[in-house]
């Protein structure tokens, strides 16, 4: 049975059950991973492997060696497996590279026959456990949407953040406000439609200008 725990390490390696907990080893969650038996986990494996292998901690020997013979064996198919399906979507990074030059012919053999199973939408096994070509390949893919919308949303705050900056360098709290207001097409009372006038569009307009633009870039890099 896959407890609690395991779940909140998983989810940190790209397998979002349930909430985290911060501060976990990958090598002994992949270590459990295989304990586990869990079939939903073999099928996310691909994921929480690529996601384990970013950390500097990552050591599939040690991994293999908490594991009983039938579990290393288990690990190495579906390293295999996951290899393949990261060759499938043209994945490549230099922990994945030490692993392919140290395979034999067989097991290169196997590397392809995996990876034809996965062009061809083939239902095929794995350590005698069967796999669905198509369910794995998305579950790989909606891992993938979700990193690249964290991604978005990571570069929209930064973005936000970084103008936020700038305009604290140029501008008062009351004059980020009426820009907000006057951006966004609030209305603006009397008083603050005149002050916009008299004082903050003269510095819109200064910063509108597109050879003080440059000479700021050109400033910038000196």
């Amino acid at each position: 049975m896959t407890n609690k725990t395991l779940l909140d390490r998983l989810s940190r390696l790209g397998m979002p059950l349930l909430n985290t907990q911060e501060g976990f080893d990958v090598n002994q969650t992949l270590v459990d991973v295989m304990k586990s038996r869990d079939p939903r986990l073999w099928e996310g494996f691909p994921v929480v492997l690529l996601n384990a292998a970013k950390d500097s901690n990552f050591n599939y020997d040690q991994v293999s060696g908490h594991l009983a013979s039938a579990e290393k064996k288990k690990l190495h198919s579906l390293l295999l497996l996951s290899l393949a399906l990261y060759g499938h979507y043209h994945l490549s990074a230099p922990w994945m590279q030490r692993f392919k030059t140290g395979f034999s012919d067989d097991e290169k053999t196997v590397l392809k026959r995996l990876r034809n199973s996965l062009v061809r939408n083939d239902p095929f096994e794995v350590d005698h456990d069967r796999f669905d070509a198509g369910r794995l390949k998305k579950t790989f893919e909606l891992y993938f949407e979700k990193e690249a919308e964290s991604t978005r949303q990571k570069k929209d705050k930064y973005e936000e953040l970084s103008l936020e900056y700038s305009l604290s360098q140029l501008f008062s709290p009351k004059q980020k406000e009426l820009l907000k207001k006057k951006f966004e097409g609030m209305p603006l009372t009397k008083t603050e439609r005149e002050y916009y006038s008299r004082t903050v569009k003269k510095k819109v307009v200064a910063l509108a200008n597109p050879e003080l633009h440059r000479m700021a870039q050109q400033l910038a890099q000196r």
